[in-house]
């Protein structure tokens, strides 16, 4: 069974009684190119173990199990676990979970299936939950080796965005703290079925095995780094004093004693930027 045939997809949905469901943001590849590319690229080594988030029909699932040593997909829809019973019925080292992936334990997830590998997290993520679901998985600090998921390409280019650019926000810094981001290549809209209606983007994120910019105070980094891009256009020292509500002079020797332009904004700011100024405000 080919899962990348268009005919076959829809054959398969149909015997199920299952279709995309916009709840999910469920939009499956068909490509086979692309999805051997991702499970090429994803980071891992033949006996590492693979976390899938969403597998929906489980086409990019089968690819993992043909490369890797365990795969542990991660599937909200109740829908699909029928579908994939089929479809991974010759898979022995993979494993379902019928769950949302932001309410799993994924320490206690880790522990019980992965004990002693190495483990790379690959998954097509749905757009409408792509931030909130990274950063579940870098916060968790569960150990992961490799985060390689395919999203909305506007926002792969968030993500991996340098300061002082258009595309960079309060999202770049804050995945930059965690995990070093590379964007492998980029998957036209037409490569999915149903075809959303932008493009999407392979993103793999490295993850430190201890922060290179570690604060004195991890808390009130990212609180800086969120009121600095709430109004962008602001001054650093106008948006930390009015939305942080902090002492608007104490920001400014703070903003003075790392050596920024007392006009500086937070796009203008690297983690490391950020880190300094929360170490003198801490």
């Amino acid at each position: 069974m080919k899962l990348t045939e268009l005919n076959t997809v829809r054959a398969l949905l149909a015997e199920f009684n299952a279709a995309p469901d916009k709840r999910y943001g469920q939009n499956f590849l068909i490509s086979e190119r692309v999805v051997e590319n991702i499970a090429e690229e994803c980071g891992a080594g033949v006996d590492d173990g693979i976390l899938e988030i969403g597998p929906g029909i489980g086409v990019l699932t089968q690819k993992l199990c043909e490369r890797y040593k365990k795969v542990v997909s991660v599937e909200i829809d109740k829908k699909m676990v029928f579908v994939l019973g089929k479809t991974m019925a010759e898979h022995n080292n993979f494993t379902l979970i019928n769950d949302d992936i932001l309410k799993v334990d994924l320490r206690s997830l880790i522990k019980e299936h992965f004990d002693g590998m190495k483990v790379t997290v690959c998954a097509n993520l749905p757009y409408y939950i792509t931030t909130p679901i990274i950063m579940f998985l870098l916060e968790a600090e569960a150990g992961l080796d490799n985060i390689t998921v395919m999203i909305q390409k506007e926002v792969a280019e968030r993500l991996t965005a340098k300061p002082k650019t258009e595309a960079y926000g309060a999202i770049t810094p804050a995945v930059a703290y965690y995990a070093d981001a590379e964007r492998l290549f980029t998957v036209p809209a037409g490569c999915f079925y149903p075809a959303p209606k932008v493009d999407s983007a392979v993103l793999r994120l490295k993850l430190r095995k201890k922060p290179e910019y570690e604060p004195k105070n991890k808390e009130l980094m990212f609180e800086i780094i969120k009121y600095a891009f709430l109004q962008r256009r602001k001054t650093l020292i106008n948006a930390l004093s009015a939305d942080k509500n902090l002492d608007k002079s104490a920001v400014a020797d703070a903003v003075n004693r790392c050596g920024f332009d007392e006009k500086i904004r937070g796009e203008a700011l690297s983690i490391l930027d950020f880190r300094r100024l929360s170490d003198e405000l801490s």
